[in-house]
């Protein structure tokens, strides 16, 4: 089942799209404002997101800048009242995928909808081949931002592949707890440390065979973490 992100801070809209994409057969999650979509879409997975532009806290243009320089792929429709031409270039060159202004069909904006994901899927069966690794119990593709033990998913939020990434990239060298902050959440990021350590709990829960003694995440103490493969 297709899972979807409507972002949108004008309730009855926002429960009119949940409503009609759920007749269609999709699984769908809402957020109300800009920051709370940001985190949602960096710790999920989703087919799509239609993104409002006009919301709290975050607009949907930073919404959408910010999920490209994280480097997540995840097909965006953007959501908007305003019909200007510039604001539509500037959406798409943020990295939305297709504009939807409103007024709009419903009938047409499901269209666009299936229009985008099958492009997504076409352009990822076209991709080069992704970035496979096993570690420890792990098999990761991190282009698709999936995991497998023993042939079987496993459930991980964007942020932990992240996280596995960074350390990836330097592996068997320590790294700083802040540069895994900025390589996952960007120099602004509003995380501290602590955020960072408890994500490497969850890593080793499913990477390590015994986690209370891991062998691959080891922890360099005062300083970071190192990725011994």
């Amino acid at each position: 089942m297709p899972k979807i992100l409507v972002v949108e801070d004008e309730i009855q809209m926002a429960s009119a799209l949940k409503d009609n994409f759920e007749l269609e057969g999709y699984e769908v999650t809402v957020a109300n404002d800009g920051e709370v979509a940001l985190h949602t879409i960096c710790n999920n997975n989703f087919d799509l997101v239609i993104l409002d532009v006009m919301l709290p806290k975050l607009s949907g243009f930073d919404v959408c800048k910010a999920v490209r320089q994280k480097g997540i792929e995840t097909p965006i429709i953007m959501l908007t009242a305003r019909t200007a031409e510039y604001d539509k270039v500037r959406g798409l060159e943020f990295g939305a995928d297709d504009y939807v202004t409103k007024p709009f069909s419903l009938i047409e904006l499901l269209a666009r909808s299936k229009a985008v994901m099958r492009r997504s899927i076409a352009q990822k069966k076209d991709s080069p081949s992704h970035t496979i690794v096993s570690m420890g119990r792990l098999t990761i593709d991190f282009d698709s931002y999936t995991a497998v033990i023993d042939d079987n998913t496993v459930k991980m939020s964007h942020t932990e592949i992240e996280i596995l990434k960074s350390l990836w990239q330097r592996k068997n060298e320590t790294v700083k707890r802040d540069d895994i902050m900025k390589y996952v959440y960007g120099i602004d990021g509003e995380v501290t440390s602590r955020t960072i350590d408890n994500f490497i709990v969850k890593l080793r829960q499913k990477l390590e065979i015994d986690a209370a003694n891991p062998k691959f995440i080891i922890t360099v103490h005062g300083v970071g973490y190192k990725l011994i493969v």
